[in-house]
């Protein structure tokens, strides 16, 4: 899958002048496309631009809602067989990669019907056409898929191969059961103008048991044809075929049907049923007569039908190894040099040749989405059938389609869920690739937030982690929701959001004299120690709290312990002299005398900045005279308090 076999498809943007030369730039699901001013062959002449700007996507099947439904079981399917892989062993292995497969399969088959529904009940032939294409396209996987599940995962021999076969078309050419309705639904079925194409179908198909009874339907309505229908029907009654119960060899089977096609022949060469050319026919069909077999080129629908019929009537022990030369023989002989083969011919080709890997990239090529692939390679890869394939840039084939499977369910708004357990089983590059589509999801909502954040977290993701809570914390404080954001900037541990995010709480203490989200503040714990100013804030709520406790010295010590130690911003220091206040004014010595000179100190410290800086100049005059009460006050109380301080300790030590 490294090579490149030919040119890629070019994609035509409808409305866009090809003579212009294109701007794009990539993203993560699609590409935006827009024409530039710049032409290089027609520099002289102003030609009309394109005011639009394309989208080009990528992927476009996840927008499909019945295909989603697709993405959605068969995820449960995928992540089930992953956590299974481990008691696989044995017999019971194969048998329960088979039962997978069949799980697969019944999802398509129920997607392709709902989607055949949608198709004929569509209001408009455009719709119609896009979801009969989509029918189309989805019937191909089923029978691709069927043709790997026989060949590869269930792998069955000679003889029980020819049945497996026979199965696999009778599945996927069911007109006859809707003929087989029109023409028993007549009184006289032998008279209905398809009898004949009905029961040359059911030999076609090996459905010899429903061709006897029609044949006796011919006989008793025909009464001159009863003998050679009689005949006929005891054929097809004896023909020798290895069923799933019997114990008989392939060497008994060869010896058998070696006995009944030389009477099939001696009864040709008697000319039993010359009087009735259909009955000849269908006798040259049981024969494997490749000419008798072309003639219904029309009823047989397809090459591989044909293989299958000329296989059951020519080589019914065929082994495995030999099928890709009777496929080929086959395909030439159906196609007959009128026409080229089709993509899907090529993968059933490549199937029957037994190359896994070129199945693969020819599904790759010819199918709009990374799921088919995705899937069957994963199951392959557990069937252990391509462990030696490994790609140059060091992941594997199942790794390398499983990613691109994933990246594409992230282009959806919510199947990105899905693709996350798809990343989680790429051992290589799984994880890289997690981090970096997740960083791209839309966080539109604060639940779709929460989702993505328990993904990282489980996955010990730091850095999304940290980055989704900085993106949620910066859209609440754009929202004012103050509390959100500090709890966010917390999980995030992000000290400098916490910092300016405690800032804001102080500031909105100080326009409105109360803090908001109390319980937050109340319960931060540890989580305080983030930054100087988040501790801060949770200390000078907690001397608040003992304040309304009236602990007034568990208060006071606090109060001058956040001035102290420097741990205050000082533009908020003012402030905090201020709620000294009404401890200053208490009855009861609340400061001790070295704890006023403390408070005083800080005081004048802060007054002497303020007139080195020229603050007060900048100020508004109202305001300035605020300041300056303030200061007074405080200078008043503080004054007062140490008297009281020192006659108190002073009376102290004299006691």
């Amino acid at each position: 899958m490294e090579e490149l076999d030919g040119e890629p498809a070019v994609t035509l943007i409808p409305g866009v002048n090809s003579k212009k030369q294109m701007c794009f730039d990539w993203g993560p699901g699609e590409m935006l496309v827009c024409e530039t001013s710049f032409n290089k062959k027609e520099k002289s002449e102003m030609v009309p631009g394109c005011p639009f700007i394309h989208i080009i996507r990528k992927d476009v099947d996840v927008y499909s809602k019945i295909l989603r439904k697709l993405f959605n079981e068969s995820h449960g399917i995928f992540v089930g067989l992953q956590r299974i892989e481990e008691e696989l062993t044995g017999k019971s292995r194969k048998a329960q990669l088979v039962r997978v497969s069949k799980n697969y399969r019944s999802v398509i088959r129920a997607c392709m019907e709902e989607m055949h529904q949608v198709a004929i009940a569509a209001k408009d032939q455009a719709s119609g056409r896009q979801f009969s294409s989509q029918v189309s396209i989805l019937s191909a996987m089923e029978l691709i898929w069927n043709l790997c599940e026989i060949l590869f995962i269930e792998v069955a021999p000679a003889g029980s191969l020819l049945l497996h076969l026979l199965d696999w078309v009778r599945l996927h050419v069911c007109e006859v059961d809707s003929l087989l309705a029109d023409v028993l639904g007549i009184g006289n079925p032998s008279k209905h103008e398809s009898f004949w194409n009905l029961v040359t179908i059911l030999v076609l198909q090996g459905r010899l048991d429903e061709a006897r009874q029609m044949l006796s339907r011919e006989a008793d309505a025909n009464p001159a044809s009863a003998d050679m229908c009689r005949i006929l029907g005891d054929l097809m009654r004896t023909m020798p075929i290895l069923s799933p119960g019997n114990t008989q060899t392939l060497t008994e089977l060869e010896l058998k049907w070696q006995h009944w096609r030389e009477e099939c022949e001696r009864h040709l060469q008697d000319n039993t049923f010359a009087a009735s050319p259909a009955l000849e026919s269908l006798c040259k069909i049981m024969l494997g007569d490749e000419a008798a077999l072309l003639e219904h080129k029309e009823l047989l629908n397809n090459w591989y039908h044909f293989l299958v019929t000329r296989l059951l009537y020519a080589h019914p022990t065929v082994k495995p190894i030999d099928l890709h030369f009777y496929a080929q023989s086959s395909l030439d002989m159906f196609l007959g040099g009128e026409s080229s083969p089709e993509p899907l011919d090529n993968i059933l080709m490549a199937a029957f040749e037994f190359d896994i890997h070129q199945v693969i990239k020819e599904c790759s090529i010819a199918l709009s989405n990374w799921w088919f692939v995705a899937h069957l390679t994963d199951l392959l890869d557990h069937c252990r059938l391509l462990q030696s394939h490994n790609l140059y840039f060091g992941s594997n084939m199942r790794e390398f389609l499983l990613l691109e499977y994933a990246s594409g369910l992230f282009a959806h708004h919510s199947l990105w869920q899905l693709g996350v357990d798809y990343f989680d089983h790429c051992p290589e590059l799984g994880r890289v690739s997690l981090e970096l589509h997740i960083e791209r999801i839309p966080l539109n909502t604060e639940q779709k937030a929460l989702k993505v954040l328990r993904i990282c977290e489980q996955r010990q993701m730091t850095e999304q982690v940290r980055s989704i809570c900085k993106i949620l914390a910066m859209k609440a404080v754009r929202n004012n929701r103050l509390g959100s954001a500090l709890s966010w900037s917390i999980r995030a541990k992000d000290a400098a959001f916490a910092t300016l995010v405690s800032d804001r709480f102080l500031r909105d203490y100080c326009e409105r004299g109360c803090f908001s989200d109390l319980d937050l503040i109340d319960n931060l714990g540890p989580a305080m120690m983030l930054s100087d100013r988040l501790t801060f804030l949770g200390k000078y709520r907690e001397f608040h709290r003992l304040y309304g406790e009236k602990r007034f010295s568990e208060a006071s010590s606090l109060l001058l312990s956040l001035m102290t130690s420097q741990i205050a911003p000082r533009s908020f220091w003012m402030t905090l002299l201020t709620d000294a206040l009404p401890l200053l004014e208490q009855k009861q010595v609340i400061f001790s005398a070295e704890q006023t000179y403390e408070l005083m100190r800080c005081l004048e410290d802060l007054t002497s900045r303020r007139l080195e800086c020229g603050e007060p100049d900048a100020q508004k005059p109202q305001e300035d005279d605020i300041e300056t009460t303030k200061v007074e006050m405080l200078r008043l109380a503080l004054a007062r308090n140490l008297a009281r301080a020192i006659i108190k300790e002073g009376s102290l030590e004299g006691s």
